[in-house]
């Protein structure tokens, strides 16, 4: 019986003692290379599984650009109308949304600004058509002119001051433009001071689309190149504009300049705020891509791997943009033509450079 507990233990240690043996095995780390250019590389430990190597190059561009935007008033057809008095609103003719014909009452207001201003005007024209000599004559003329053009500062047309025969302290405010009634900021007796909006009224028929083109496309875009834009809101209506204005400045963050679009809007279906995307019609040109494989996203950007040597990569950041092409991106900055980046495996030669750098497992 003793041998056979003696057999059964040794049958045991037998088992267990390879299992006892087996030690943790450290990987060897990535060796790390500082080159003469001052730029730290990694030599790639031989035989990673399934590592390949991409060549970043340029593509043909088709003669079409295309970019996103979103749809504004034109600045040059909107009008604020401000009070230009001190007062009180005594009748509000419009309401929010109402479309209105230029020249259309808008606002009553109540200001004794307006009654000194027209009883100041028809004391000088009275004054004028006295006859007391050729001097007085040239003074009561110079009298009307100032009188009346207090009266058009205070927003009074023409044919309001001509018309004037008693003075009073109501006057009608009226549309300076036709169109849509977008901003309303007065209630009826509501108190008012110069310089106060009352309203804002924008025309539609023609809007804006400002969209961003990258920097490396912009000499392909000129003012007056014809364009389609496109919404989701009507996914089956074309558009047609032209390119208005090419803003003089670049954006650091994104490599974008800014252009204004000026798109026909029949049935004013377009919205300010709505999204749109246009195509500019323009001439090839010639676009940076990468293997979007070669990628790879730590904390808030891209980097890739370039192959400096057989064997050997750099770690560069790169800043992308969309692209077309399904499996690429467009390269902004980072990598040029003609570099080599790993492609494939390039999240594990992302593990072994934190690895290198001693920052994991």
């Amino acid at each position: 019986m003793l041998l056979g507990l003696f057999a059964l233990w040794g049958c045991d240690g037998a088992r267990l003692k390879p299992a006892q043996a087996q030690e943790p095995h450290a990987s060897a780390v990535p060796e790390l290379v500082h080159q003469s250019n001052g730029v730290e590389a990694m030599r790639l430990p031989p035989h990673i599984a399934g590592l390949t190597v991409a060549e970043v190059k340029n593509v043909l561009q088709p003669g079409v650009l295309e970019t996103t935007g979103k749809i504004s008033f034109d600045d040059r057809r909107v009008a604020t109308i401000v009070s230009r008095v001190g007062g009180r609103v005594e009748q509000v003719w419009v309401s929010q949304w109402d479309n209105v014909r230029r020249g259309q009452p808008i606002v009553t207001l109540y200001s004794p600004d307006y009654m000194t201003g027209e009883a100041e005007y028809l004391q000088a024209r009275a004054t004028a058509q006295m006859k007391l000599g050729p001097d007085a004559a040239e003074l009561g003329a110079s009298m009307v002119a100032a009188a009346q053009r207090k009266l058009e500062l205070l927003g009074l047309s023409d044919q309001e001051i001509v018309g004037l025969r008693m003075p009073s302290a109501t006057t009608v405010v009226r549309a300076p433009i036709g169109g849509t009634v977008v901003e309303k900021k007065v209630l009826r007796g509501s108190l008012v001071n110069p310089g106060d909006q009352l309203f804002t009224v924008g025309t539609l028929d023609q809007i804006w689309i400002t969209a961003d083109i990258y920097e490396d496309d912009l000499a392909r875009v000129k003012v007056g190149q014809q364009l389609i834009a496109q919404t989701p809101a009507f996914p089956g209506e074309l558009f047609k504009g032209v390119v208005a204005r090419i803003s003089p400045a670049i954006d650091p963050d994104t490599h974008t300049a800014q252009v204004r679009c000026q798109v026909a809007n029949p049935g004013l279906k377009l919205k300010p705020e709505m999204l749109a995307r246009i195509r500019i019609v323009t001439r090839p040109g010639q676009a940076l891509v990468v293997p979007q494989a070669a990628l790879v996203f730590d904390t808030n950007a891209y980097f890739a791997y370039v192959e400096v040597a057989p064997g050997r990569v750099v770690r560069r950041q790169v800043t992308i943009g969309p692209w077309g092409s399904e499996g690429y991106v467009r390269v902004l900055s980072g990598l040029a033509a003609g570099d080599r980046v790993v492609e494939g495996e390039s999240i594990q030669v992302d593990a072994l450079w934190h690895q290198a750098h001693g920052e994991g497992a």
